[in-house]
């Protein structure tokens, strides 16, 4: 949930040049590990949106967390793509991340490098790949600003006459260990696997989708319990695209 499905979108955007969907997702990662996640979020809902123009593309995503209580935080990405011409691949993209949650806010930052976006020929499969030059920013009492890179790949593929829809995203960046303050890579992956309810025959109209997301990630989790690092946090999903 943390990461937007960027081509997942533009197979859509190939008919529509605004797409939009909903996701609910209730997550698995307390129930796998107690310890070491036993404040992590039960439900997290995501909206995403891509609208492509003449010049590029924007997106967003926004991502709510909730426990059983009250909302844990919200953390958005908006980003904005600017084509090279017409018929090349490369695109020049900004990007922006942050938002709120219960101890303050996550920190922010701002990105911005080249992309190179591809798909095949009738846009069932569609991928990107992002380098870009990452610069966080102070958010609260104990960060810094600093200096960073990120690399993300993104891909989505729909198959099976048009009833499964792979999609996801995979990250790699410069972080700080919270407990030293020391540089570290992070990695976050969160592929996606969906199967289309309007494959069905007497569902043709509808829009939902139930799937599942799988959080994979190594330096990510903030973890206060052990020095464990490497985490995987199933969901089971629904999605409602508009």
């Amino acid at each position: 949930m943390k990461k937007f499905i960027f081509l997942a979108m533009a197979l859509i955007a190939a008919i529509s040049a605004n797409a939009q969907n909903i996701q609910l997702h209730y997550d698995l990662g307390r129930n796998i590990y107690p310890d070491e996640e036993a404040g992590r979020q039960k439900v997290t809902m995501t909206v995403e949106q891509f609208k492509a123009d003449e010049w590029g593309s924007w997106f967003y995503f926004v991502d709510v967390d909730f426990s059983r209580k009250f909302t844990e935080g919200a953390y958005a990405e908006i980003s904005r793509e600017f084509n090279l011409g017409k018929t090349s691949p490369f695109a020049a993209h900004i990007e922006y991340d942050g938002g709120l949650n219960l101890g303050g806010s996550f920190q922010q930052s701002a990105l911005i490098g080249p992309a190179w976006n591809g798909h095949n020929a009738d846009f069932s499969t569609t991928y990107s790949i992002q380098a870009m030059y990452k610069q966080y920013f102070k958010s609260y009492s104990y960060t810094h600003a600093y200096a960073s890179f990120q690399l993300t790949g993104v891909w989505s593929t729909t198959f099976a006459n048009k009833a499964l829809t792979f999609s996801g995203f995979a990250d790699l960046w410069r972080g700080e260990d919270w407990r030293d303050g020391h540089g570290q890579l992070v990695f976050l992956t969160e592929p996606q696997l969906w199967y289309n309810l309007n494959t069905i025959n007497g569902l043709k109209k509808t829009h939902l989708s139930i799937g599942t997301e799988v959080e994979i990630s190594n330096n990510f989790v903030y973890n206060t319990y052990n020095k464990k690092s490497f985490f995987v946090n199933p969901t089971i999903a629904l999605k409602w695209a508009f």
